[in-house]
């Protein structure tokens, strides 16, 4: 368990020291406006006025601050073939509207042997490009159960794409030089204004075989599911749902050479949050 105080900790500690109060500046709120019509209206205050502006053409407009979020996008104990598992999936950013620092952390911990499997941290810097895009660049350390860590390097995108489909997709160049992917996608289908639908599809795949690591040139695998949240509120929201894993392709053959399961079906219950 003290991979999950680490993460927690990774996500807690540095982003408050960026950030002010409730990710606010202290006089957000302070506004006493008398708009009229006609008024243009500027996004910056004259040096010389203080205090609350009294008109719109010389309100002051909050938008390059500095802020954060912290995203628990699944936070699951998951129910599957063999052993069961606690999947944890954050996400942390800091930063104003075009430029942001994120950190990233996905894993999984076997609760039916108490041994951590893996885990996966990435730091990038992310650069809005366009409205609802950011593109991204940094690093990515695997921790990894029975076998050496690895480093890559990692560039890709992430956003919303049309018709609200939130996507992820990075490629990776490993210290060794062997260069894979992945694509992420998830959708929110509304019910009713706090029960949520969400399916999502994640897929992998590596340029090269790496042998020691069982791993295939092509595509390696797909995880797809739905989970089904009930938002008591926009950040606190209980979810169950169901998981499907499968290895494909040389991969596949590499793990039933090996002894390994290529194929899992999991009942996943969990928490979806952020603050």
């Amino acid at each position: 368990m003290n991979y999950l105080l680490l993460i927690l900790a990774v996500f807690s500690l540095p982003l408050s020291a960026y950030a002010q109060d409730r990710n606010f500046p202290d006089d957000y709120h302070d506004i006493t406006t008398d708009p009229q019509v006609g008024e243009p209206i500027k996004k910056v205050v004259d040096d010389e006025q203080e205090g609350a502006q009294t008109n719109f053409g010389t309100q002051q407009v909050h938008d390059d601050q500095i802020f954060y979020q912290v995203i628990g996008d699944r936070l699951e104990q998951r129910f599957q073939q063999g052993d069961n598992a606690l999947l944890y999936d954050m996400q942390g950013w800091v930063g104003n509207d075009y430029n942001k620092l994120w950190i990233k952390a996905e894993g999984e911990y076997n609760t039916s042997t108490d041994e951590h499997e893996e885990t996966s941290f990435e730091t990038l810097y992310s650069r809005n490009a366009v409205s609802f895009w950011d593109i991204q660049a940094g690093i990515r350390h695997d921790f990894l159960s029975g076998a050496d860590d690895r480093d890559f390097a990692a560039f890709g995108i992430q956003g919303l794409a049309p018709y609200w489909f939130e996507v992820e997709a990075t490629s990776y160049i490993s210290d060794e030089g062997d260069v894979s992917g992945i694509l992420e996608a998830e959708y929110d289908l509304l019910l009713s204004q706090k029960l949520i639908l969400q399916p999502r599809f994640e897929t992998e795949v590596a340029v090269q075989d790496v042998e020691d690591y069982n791993i295939g040139s092509g595509i390696t695998g797909f995880e797809t599911g739905l989970r089904l949240r009930y938002e008591f509120s926009r950040k606190f929201a209980p979810y169950i749902g169901v998981s499907w894993e499968q290895n494909l392709g040389e991969t596949k053959d590499m793990l039933e050479a090996d002894g390994e399961q290529t194929n899992n079906t999991a009942l996943v219950t969990g928490l979806k949050f952020w603050f």
